[in-house]
């Protein structure tokens, strides 16, 4: 196959490469920071451990584009094997359904700890967290190979040639010279309209206005004004995914409309999860309060080797 991507724009190659290097390095070192100190035992509880779980699904979910994407704006070559494109097909199917559960299991863990508070320690147990967290990985997963599956049983009689950045359903559907009814049945039955798609993103805006609704009747100003901050910049970036997300998969794939589809994929595989640390975890004042001990170890450790390495 042969991916287009940004090919057109040839003087911009190197400024685009930049800015993907600079968003693929923010990206990764956000979410990493995240894993690493939501991994302090101090902040072993539901909430965290649920955080951990989404950083690591947006770096793999990163890790499967922008690498590739890099790589073709230095050596100039857009091409990628069928294997190495069902690959990829695969694995950001999967993490993009793991992402997309993960993100109404945490919306459900705040609506038990902003409505149910008396009831939160016995409802989010750790059982029932283990169970969500697993589930969200499965459930992206089984996914993902149903899709590739029927996906892997299409003929291309070429030119496999499609303008995107990388292997995406739509673009690489429209390639295909064997009869596509079952594949795009399957897909809008078990991804669409019931599973991958809306009902995480129904369940997730739900449970928003339902802690958004609580919170304006809580009669403490500052404390109102704290989680609904919080709550309400969660709530934009879901709807930014998912609103990009459905509109991609929603605008036809028309030659003149091709360029709006790789802004709004550009938007959800690769704007949000750099953003998303900070509004997850970053601005949590427990994970603020945790980076600070480890930078603080961390350099007490470097003062004492380097003391160590001056008096020997």
């Amino acid at each position: 196959f042969l991916l287009l991507g940004l090919s057109n724009a040839l003087k911009l190659q190197v400024p685009l490469f930049l800015l993907s290097l600079m968003i693929y390095m923010v990206t990764m070192f956000g979410n990493l920071l995240v894993v690493l100190v939501v991994a302090d035992w101090h902040l072993h509880t539901p909430m965290y451990f649920l955080l951990g779980n989404f950083s690591s699904v947006e770096i793999c979910y990163t890790s499967t584009l922008l690498p590739r994407l890099l790589a073709s704006f230095l050596t100039r070559d857009r091409t990628v094997s069928a294997q190495g494109c069902i690959a990829q097909f695969f694995l950001f199917g999967c993490f993009a359904g793991a992402e997309c559960y993960l993100l109404a299991t945490m919306s459900y863990d705040r609506y038990l700890a902003i409505c149910q508070p008396l009831l939160y320690a016995s409802l989010m147990n750790w059982k029932l967290c283990l169970q969500l967290a697993a589930g969200s990985w499965l459930a992206g997963l089984l996914m993902s190979i149903i899709v590739t599956g029927q996906f892997s049983k299409l003929q291309f009689c070429g030119p496999n040639t499609t303008d995107h950045f990388f292997c995406d359903f739509g673009p690489l559907l429209e390639l295909a010279c064997s009869d596509t009814t079952v594949l795009r049945l399957v897909t809008l039955i078990i991804c669409f309209l019931f599973l991958d798609v809306v009902f995480p993103f129904v369940f997730t805006l739900v449970s928003y206005i339902c802690i958004i609704a609580v919170i304006l009747r809580t009669p403490t100003t500052m404390g109102r004004q704290k989680v609904f901050s919080t709550c309400s910049s969660r709530l934009i970036m879901v709807t930014v995914f998912y609103g990009t997300l459905i509109a991609v998969y929603m605008v036809p794939g028309t030659a003149s409309l091709r360029q709006l589809n790789k802004v709004l994929s550009f938007f959800y595989t690769i704007l949000t999860p750099m953003v998303d640390p900070l509004l997850y975890s970053l601005q949590n004042r427990e994970v603020q309060g945790a980076l600070e001990n480890a930078l603080r170890k961390t350099g007490l450790e470097s003062s004492y080797l380097l003391r160590s390495t001056r008096n020997k």
